[in-house]
């Protein structure tokens, strides 16, 4: 007897439905084809102990079983589920007259239990947009798998509750999500608000900038000065996610198995990879190709410590990511692409003692070690780095001050409204929605200077030697200023204010 089940497979962060079709003739042997990787070529012993465990058996006959399309390779242990019920269905073991109608996917456990799987969201979406009435998967994935409206969503604990909900003898109930509840949770009360950080206004007002205009940043100061402090509240600051985003971001999480029994992500991702990343780590990839940091930091925060620490050959591979805000990894046999449309904040030291110019540094650092420290970090790269910002360590007095300082919830507040200017400027464009997002074609549009504005910025750069890719970044930063004060047009005083913020351009620095 054949027999068809419903399984699906995730490439990418897009899944494609794999029809199982399950075979049983006269004879001995289980033969499994399809290009089925070792995980699924051994699910055959976690089948016969499941279904054994649960007074059911694997067949003394023979079982062919095809995963189609046949040219595509499959991965994972997350077939088990849909293999077993395709089994018991063409042994005739139990009755379902329903079940092309449902997606069918879980790891098996030996007695009968379900193991959770990658990319449930993926799934569901795709099931969805191909009709089908429902998705029977572990009870872990039912809060991310029934965010998708118009499908039933299954949470099952073992395989004895798929058979009796296919024989009509249990009494398991659809999983419903209020998505709207789900989203509406807010960071009114993060875990790292700036109302704990004791002085630093001018790094803080910095910081409102960068997340106004989505804007990449990096901070420079010495060991102790509060930068990584800083960066761990950059996402309490930045708007809050649309729809559209966050579904975006918990489908990445969710391919990359990082969804811990939750539903939707109301909270814009903050990724921290330590400086020893491989490449791969960073972009994704591997034999297995799993999203890599970039990709988990989509519509949040990539911050990386310690800047010249990584390897040049790692932060290389990030140019054209932060350009495109997509990587695409090529391989022989595949070609996936993954979203990546992250605001990176950086954070370094000045040399490699950690102190620049400073007679009193428990550590000295001459010109030439610290040269060959900041050239580390590649012209190209810090071409896409909008900000350059100098911190300095907290004055006692400060550090010892009892006021409390202006919360996260409170500059929140200013980045949204100034976030909401820019999506209404932008809003005929498709992939422009905030001021970093700029091209020369639509600053020289959005960013036009009068008389007054334009000869402070070529007197600046004259005197303070600032290079070329400076002119830019310093128009896109001067429009997000003026947005944060709702002004139509720049003024001079936004495009001084932009000036002080490019630090490494000027002499001295990275010459």
């Amino acid at each position: 007897m054949l027999v068809k089940v419903f399984g699906s497979a995730v490439f990418g962060v897009e899944a494609t439905t794999i029809t199982v079709e399950v075979n049983i003739d006269k004879g001995v042997g289980y033969h499994l084809v399809g290009l089925p990787d070792n995980a699924i070529k051994e699910s055959s012993y976690r089948i016969a102990a499941a279904l054994k465990n649960n007074n059911y058996s694997l067949p003394v006959k023979k079982i062919t079983i095809n995963m189609a399309p046949a040219d595509m390779r499959k991965e994972g242990s997350a077939y088990d589920l849909t293999i077993a019920i395709g089994i018991l269905v063409a042994t005739g073991q139990i009755q379902a007259e329903e079940l092309d109608r449902y997606i069918i996917m879980g790891e098996l456990s030996l007695d009968g239990g379900l193991q959770p799987i990658k990319g449930a969201l993926s799934i569901a979406i795709k099931a969805k947009e191909e009709g089908y009435k429902g998705f029977i998967l572990p009870i872990q994935n039912v809060k991310e798998a029934a965010i998708v409206e118009g499908l039933d969503v299954y949470g099952v604990e073992n395989v004895l509750q798929v058979i009796d909900f296919f024989e009509g003898k249990g009494d398991l109930q659809p999983t419903v999500i209020d998505t709207q509840t789900e989203f509406s949770r807010t960071l009114d009360f993060p875990e790292f608000d700036f109302s704990d950080v004791k002085g630093q206004e001018g790094i803080k007002r910095c910081m409102e900038i960068a997340a106004a205009g989505g804007h990449n940043i990096i901070l420079i100061g010495p060991p102790g000065s509060g930068k990584t402090m800083l960066a761990k509240r950059m996402p309490s600051i930045l708007p809050p996610m649309t729809m559209k985003e966050a579904l975006e971001t918990t489908k990445i999480h969710s391919v990359a198995g990082k969804i811990k029994d939750a539903g939707l992500m109301s909270q814009r991702p903050f990724r921290s990879p330590h400086h020893t990343a491989s490449s791969v780590s960073l972009v994704g990839g591997g034999s297995y190709p799993q999203p890599g940091e970039i990709s988990l930091a989509h519509n949040g925060v990539l911050f990386l410590d310690e800047l010249p620490e990584f390897k040049r050959e790692v932060l290389e591979v990030m140019r054209q990511p932060l350009e495109d805000r997509e990587v695409t990894i090529s391989r022989a046999k595949f070609t996936i692409t993954y979203p990546s449309s992250f605001m990176l904040v950086a954070s370094m030291n000045p040399s490699p003692g950690g102190y620049f110019n400073d007679p009193d540094a428990p550590v000295s650092t001459s010109p030439a070690e610290m040269q060959r420290y900041l050239s580390k970090i590649s012209g190209p790269l810090l071409d896409r780095i909008d900000i350059h910002i100098e911190v300095n360590p907290v004055p006692f007095e400060k550090l010892t001050e009892t006021r409390k300082a202006e919360s996260s919830a409170e500059i929140r507040k200013r980045v949204t409204l100034a976030r909401e200017i820019q999506s209404k400027r932008f809003e005929q464009f498709d992939n422009l929605h905030y001021n970093a997002q700029m091209g020369s074609k639509y600053i020289r549009e959005f960013c036009v200077l009068d008389e007054t504005s334009l000869q402070l910025l070529k007197t600046a750069m004259e005197r303070l030697n600032l290079s070329a890719r400076a002119y830019d970044r310093i128009l896109k930063v001067a429009r997000t200023i003026a947005d944060l004060e709702a002004a139509e047009n720049i003024k001079p005083n936004h495009i001084a204010e932009a000036i002080q913020y490019r630090s490494l351009d000027r002499e001295g620095w990275l010459g």
